[in-house]
């Protein structure tokens, strides 16, 4: 049997669906989903096999206007991934597209310039009043001479995902499988760990707290008989966003142990003791020695 392979980059604008779509499509969490934009930061590496086929997908962070060093790495993720990939699927959110100003003149021109398929996505169609309201959206982006093909779908919903697996599928090019066929990610569990850590603290605070936190694990020891052990720095900037995060008698720190660890037991399957700790790392987005001794 003839086998086809490729790599496929998700990308789009902050909040536009990309991680859900991924999570939706792979059958598993791997991408956190949060209300907040620019959540993602890094490539997220997805796995999807069928019978003859096999996506591995790139979910990657919001395309934006860099502001500082973090944020001029998860742009050059988005490029690395459009520049691997085999397929782009560019997210379009239904109801924030403006017409002519969606996408950034930059983009624009790279996706141009890329020699590959490229699959307009147009997300959140549940959320429109009538279906007639995404014609216009589909007309423009026909416009922009870009796009092979014009999906529209609901990530969150699950509708016309299988005719989106089906389109991508038809332009992956053939060749063996680059993954076991039982495999849905290459990325290490201690990377989904601090992730699942992350997410809560983008769902428990508000304002700039969230973007000014990393997560750093420290220990992970894996127990035969036991539970786990996990040790992690919830690193933030400056020493008002410590004391917000521990919280008033450590009400809070305790809060994100707690929900991460649950959600940490589902992801491994397994108990775990959960340690965490807030350090200050002063300026730490902008300084490029720590941005990569977290990861970036």
């Amino acid at each position: 049997m003839n086998t086809k392979a490729g790599y496929i980059a998700i990308v789009g604008k902050p909040n536009a669906g990309k991680s859900t779509l991924m999570n939706k499509i792979v059958g598993a969490k791997l991408s956190i989903v949060t209300p907040k934009p620019q959540t993602t930061r890094k490539k997220v590496l997805g796995i999807y096999t069928g019978e003859s086929t096999q996506m591995v997908f790139l979910d990657t962070p919001g395309i934006l206007k860099p502001r500082y060093e973090m944020q001029k790495s998860m742009m050059d993720y988005v490029d690395s991934a459009m520049d691997e990939a085999d397929i782009i699927a560019v997210i379009v959110d239904v109801e924030k597209y403006a017409k002519g100003k969606y996408f950034p003149l930059g983009f624009k021109s790279a996706l141009k310039n890329l020699n590959k398929p490229k699959i307009a996505i147009i997300n959140k169609i549940d959320t429109a009043a009538d279906r007639k309201e995404i014609l216009p959206v589909m007309g423009d982006l026909l416009t922009e001479e870009i796009f092979d093909e014009i999906v529209p779908i609901s990530a969150l919903n699950e509708t016309n995902i299988a005719e989106l697996i089906s389109v991508l599928e038809e332009r992956l090019p053939e060749g063996p499988f680059f993954y076991e066929a039982d495999l849905i990610s290459s990325q290490p569990e201690r990377f989904f760990v601090a992730e699942l850590i992350r997410e809560r603290v983008f769902t428990l605070f508000e304002d700039e707290v969230p973007y000014s936190t990393e997560v750093n694990i420290i220990e992970f020891k894996e127990r035969e008989n036991g539970k786990w052990y996990i040790s992690a720095d919830i690193i933030v900037e400056r020493d008002t966003q410590k004391r917000i995060i521990i919280g008033s008698k450590g009400e809070k720190i305790k809060e994100i142990g707690q929900s991460a660890r649950l959600e940490i037991e589902e992801h491994v399957g397994l108990e775990i003791f959960l340690n965490l700790f807030v350090k200050v790392r002063k300026d730490w987005r902008d300084n490029k020695g720590m941005l990569k001794s977290f990861g970036y």
